[in-house]
């Protein structure tokens, strides 16, 4: 089969010869990470900017002809445009990237990285959560650090829903088809103009699926899709939205991840050394590297000790239930003509990752394939490899639970997608010239410091006065749509105060991260919140899974506590958390709220996001933050201790959280201020947030991690065992 590949732009723009390269710009998510580049979209215009969602392939369709050629006769905005492009080349073809200047990766070298899902932007919603989040800004920072990095996921119909939160408190999904020619992909064709696509088999038929193409950076991410006429009606919804719950449509997604994933890098003339499964959805690309080794002549073993040489496994999730199993049955369906190929009879096929548990029957478990099937095996926080140790032991008979071969490497987030332009620009002046490229440098950010408490502190006012636009500009958006009822508009922040004490709770409403906790003591908390002389404002946003009806009631009781007159617009819930919203939050709030119920919380990035922007974390002592507590960039609720009765743990943890904020936080906030009326000591601590939470949870740090710890050794294992 040729891999002779045709790229096409679906988007073309009728841009002026002047300002043309806006087109390479908008079809590459480099701009996204480059604050930079959104505000001279945003000085063509700001209104068309907005409403288009911060999509540049939208925006640039819909400005005005004449518009364009007022710009071409600025002499202002060419020199910023000019700039830009600048930059935008010097990106692309840079040489001396950290990678080249690191590691000997030949040209041909690939890793092969598997998600379902990628957050990217806003504009783009093949993404669900936090994993997203963390795919996204993983491919961003591997672009950055020159890594030789390959992508593949999913091109959803719909991606994840639109939330509403009706009067009385209950989520709404709703699904928002996605316009393909609203994005900036690029449409694969072959040397016959036809659509480039790969197929799996499936029970009875063949599924086919069409790859496209999406630029970030350097790196490419291929994106599959189904919706095709060669398929049946089944088949094409298995794109159609992201964590479908009925089990047959989901297994055949996982295997079209996987399995169809490494054939649709192949297809494009992709041949990844080694292989990074980002969670366990991916885990039946272990199968089918397995297979092909075997119909090249490989012998089993040969073939297991290949993929798990190469193989990378980075596990999510500290709950044995919240991992991806299927029944053996759904198994015996799906794959009966596989375990043939592997050389395997059924049960020696089922025992690659078949477990007996309290809360199932015998079941086919994705994690533990991926951790059978790969020799590089790590959690995303301390804390999190240590649960995950203890939590698949069993898998490890002969070893102490220290020994178990599980390391960690805790998260980090894209600088330059989270970080506030304004914060950018103070740390152009007094940071050293080159700190963007020095990210995960403890002493570089030690020059925080020698920032001006006045300076500083009127950046963090301005992020703050920017949230509350967002939120009043978004309540009368909806008021005029007419969507809302007045209450409503009231619990979406319209009178909230710039200058009071802002607290932030944003993250998606599972039940262990105790969203309502705040509310254990609802006197007490309405005590801390009316209080006229020194008020404290708390704003909630975030989202439960459609069929997660626990999550969807706890959502409900916060957001009748929200509404409740008492509180006197002091609590605030925004529905429809995305991207775009998460940066007003995480940028504008002064302290960030996390309270999961420890130690369920894998790893946790928002917080990170917020502490680089200046906002103190106040949080349960879980993944990251357990790592990250120094006892001055922030607060602790509760402690370490360990708890068997959970009603227990959550009074403990409310006594905390109480205790805290009206005692410490609260006071440091109001009462210690200057003459000219500078909290000293909050800015301390704003200051030592941002020099210990910058460098050690950036995704500069957590990608050259994962490059020395785990990349590196499995390309040189690979390569070794190929060349015997």
């Amino acid at each position: 089969m040729t891999n002779k590949i045709i790229r096409v732009h679906q988007n073309s723009f009728n841009l002026p010869y002047r300002i043309k390269r806006l087109a390479d710009i908008a079809h590459n998510l480099w701009w996204v990470g480059n604050p930079e580049v959104a505000r001279l979209f945003k000085e063509i215009h700001a209104l068309k900017w907005r409403t288009s969602n911060h999509n540049p392939v939208v925006f640039l369709r819909s400005v005005d002809q004449n518009r364009f050629e007022d710009l071409i006769k600025d002499r202002y905005f060419l020199d910023r445009y000019d700039e830009i492009v600048r930059q935008f080349d010097a990106y692309m073809n840079r040489k001396d990237t950290w990678a080249n200047q690191n590691y000997e990766f030949a040209k041909e070298d690939k890793i092969g990285y598997f998600s379902f899902e990628y957050g990217l932007h806003e504009s783009l919603m093949v993404y669900a959560g936090g994993l997203g989040i963390l795919s996204g800004d993983h491919l961003k920072e591997s672009s950055d650090l020159g890594l030789p990095l390959v992508a593949v996921g999913f091109l959803y119909t719909y991606g994840y829903f639109s939330q509403h939160i009706t009067e009385d408190g209950w989520q709404e999904a709703h699904n928002v088809e996605i316009k393909f020619s609203d994005l900036p992909i690029v449409e694969l064709y072959d040397e016959n103009s036809e659509p480039v696509k790969i197929s799996i088999e499936l029970p009875g038929r063949t599924v086919f699926a069409r790859l496209y193409e999406l630029q970030v950076g350097r790196v490419p991410l291929v994106l599959m899709h189904t919706n095709i006429p060669e398929n049946n009606l089944q088949d094409r919804e298995l794109t159609d939205k992201l964590y479908i719950s009925d089990p047959e449509l989901r297994i055949s997604q996982e295997m079209l991840l996987g399995i169809g994933g490494l054939r649709a890098l192949e297809r494009l003339g992709h041949k990844p050394v080694i292989f990074h499964m980002n969670e366990g959805h991916s885990a039946f690309l272990t199968l089918e590297r397995m297979r092909q080794l075997i119909e090249q002549g490989h012998t089993l073993e040969e073939s297991k000790e290949m993929v798990r040489k190469s193989g990378i496994f980075t596990t999510h999730t500290p709950v044995p239930a919240g991992n991806d199993e299927f029944p053996c049955w759904l198994i015996d369906k799906y794959f009966a003509n596989y375990w043939g190929m592997l050389g395997l009879d059924r049960d020696q096929f089922m025992d690659l990752a078949k477990v007996t548990t309290d809360w199932s029957d015998e079941v086919f478990s994705m994690p533990v394939l991926a951790l059978r099937l790969s020799d590089y095996r790590n959690g995303v926080s301390k804390l999190h490899g240590a649960v995950s140790r203890d939590m698949w032991s069993y898998l490890w008979p002969g070893k102490s639970v220290e020994e178990v071969p599980i390391c960690s490497i805790t998260n980090g987030v894209h600088t330059g997608t989270w970080l506030a332009r304004r914060l950018a620009e103070l740390y152009d002046q007094y940071l050293d010239i080159d700190w963007r490229d020095r990210l995960d440098d403890q002493e570089m950010w030690d020059q925080v410091e020698s920032i001006p408490d006045s300076a500083l502190w009127q950046v963090r006012i301005h992020l703050k006065r920017k949230l509350v636009s967002y939120m009043v500009a978004r309540a009368r958006r909806e008021w005029e749509a007419d969507h809302v009822h007045p209450v409503q508009t009231v619990a979406s922040g319209v009178l909230l105060d710039p200058l009071a004490l802002t607290i932030g709770f944003a993250r998606r409403f599972a039940t262990y991260k105790r969203a309502n906790l705040v509310f254990r003591d609802y006197e007490r908390l309405m005590n801390i919140v009316t209080n006229e002389e020194n008020p404290v404002q708390i704003v909630f946003a975030g989202k439960a899974h459609p069929a997660d009806e626990p999550g969807k009631r706890l959502i409900q009781e916060v957001y009748r506590h929200v509404k409740n007159s008492r509180n006197g617009g002091r609590l605030v819930f925004l529905d429809d958390y995305d991207m775009d919203m998460a940066r007003h939050l995480v940028q504008g709030v002064d302290v960030w709220l996390n309270t999961p119920r420890r130690p369920r919380e894998a790893s946790g990035t928002s917080g990170m996001k917020a502490g680089m922007n200046g906002s103190l974390n106040f949080s349960v002592l879980d993944g990251w933050w357990a790592e990250g507590f120094n006892g001055k960039n922030g607060w602790a609720i509760g402690d370490e201790t360990v708890y068997d009765n959970l009603d227990l743990q959550d009074e403990a943890d409310a006594i905390s959280f109480y205790e805290t904020l009206e005692n410490e936080i609260v006071p440091l906030y109001y009462t210690k201020r200057s003459a000219d009326g500078l909290p000293g000591p909050w800015i301390e601590r704003i200051k030592e947030t941002i020099r210990t939470v910058s460098p050690a949870f950036s995704m500069a740090r957590m990608v050259k991690e994962y490059a020395s710890e785990l990349y590196y050794p499995a390309r040189a294992t690979a390569l070794n065992l190929n060349d015997k």
